[in-house]
């Protein structure tokens, strides 16, 4: 049966490939004068305000039941509030180019947990996938265990450890059960207010007196493009390719982050690349292009 090509869902995808990737180095900017929990707090609540706006002139605002406020509150804590807000802070502490190879090992981590709740089969293309994957983190740290004597770089380590877990839980989590609902801007709208309210406090419990006059303006337009960008745009095309292909497939477009971040962290910030970086770079890749590869299927039943 001929298949017409999906261009709004291609356009999505696109989307959040190429906007992701330069978030990392819009998230490197900010922190530079900004605490992270103002920068993620700013980054989520002017995302809500923007999807108000819409849903008002839509006159799609409305209270969408208890059931469905559970799933968005879960989703949000878990991709916007860990995940989100770990990778800013991480990112005071580490190049946005490392981060964002960190970042590039949740495909593999979807790919495990797809198959520890049933999503998934395990295969021997999928084990070789993880081994090859996870033998690139061993290349970072391989030239960084010295790193880990730095107290900052073993900080910024850990909170993009416990971020990239908390966004492949997300992912899942918004796979089986949050996508349900048919209005994304509704269900988005709930999520960044609710992270922003969240990320506030966490703000006001973690830096209590901000300096507002120390904000750079170049700090305060990264925060600015991250809300716009990174926030509505790219979450509302993520939630919408959700919709329509696996959780799987979806994060595939780490490689695409993964490259333009590296990239962009070297020519705009003077980040170093390193042999052994560029090796690690291309084990993760591989191994999570090996873990999504699939032959062109046949006729499905």
């Amino acid at each position: 049966m001929k298949q017409n090509l999906d261009y709004k869902l291609i356009i999505a995808l696109a989307a959040v490939g190429i906007v992701w990737g330069t978030t990392f180095l819009g998230i490197k900017v900010a922190v530079e004068t900004i605490p992270p929990w103002f920068v993620t707090s700013i980054r989520q609540g002017l995302a809500g305000l923007i999807m108000m706006t819409i849903l008002l002139f839509k006159k799609e605002l409305e209270w969408i039941g208890w059931e469905n406020f559970k799933q968005q509150l879960i989703a949000s804590v878990l991709m916007l509030v860990i995940a989100n807000g770990f990778t800013t802070i991480a990112e005071q502490n580490i190049p946005s180019g490392l981060a964002s190879v960190i970042n590039a090992l949740t495909p593999i981590l979807i790919f495990l947990g797809s198959i520890m709740f049933g999503l998934q089969k395990m295969s021997l293309k999928g084990f070789t996938g993880v081994i090859i994957g996870f033998s690139g983190v061993v290349f970072i740290f391989k030239d960084g265990l010295v790193s880990f004597l730095d107290a900052n770089y073993r900080t910024g380590m850990m909170f993009m450890g416990f971020a990239i877990l908390a966004w492949a839980a997300g992912t899942i989590y918004t796979k089986t059960h949050a996508n349900k609902s048919k209005n994304i801007t509704l269900n988005l709208f709930y999520q960044f207010t609710i992270a922003s309210c969240i990320q506030l406090v966490l703000a006001s419990i973690f830096s209590p007196n901000p300096d507002f006059s120390s904000w750079s303006t170049r700090s305060i337009f990264a925060a600015l493009y991250l809300s716009i960008f990174g926030s509505v745009i790219a979450f509302f095309c993520y939630n919408y390719a959700l919709k329509h292909v696996t959780a799987v497939q979806v994060s595939i477009l780490s490689y695409i982050n993964t490259i333009i971040a590296v990239f962009l962290g070297w020519l705009l910030l003077d980040e170093i690349i390193t042999i052994d970086f560029i090796i690690a770079t291309a084990l993760i890749i591989l191994g999570v292009f090996i873990v999504n590869y699939k032959k062109k299927e046949k006729k499905a039943v």
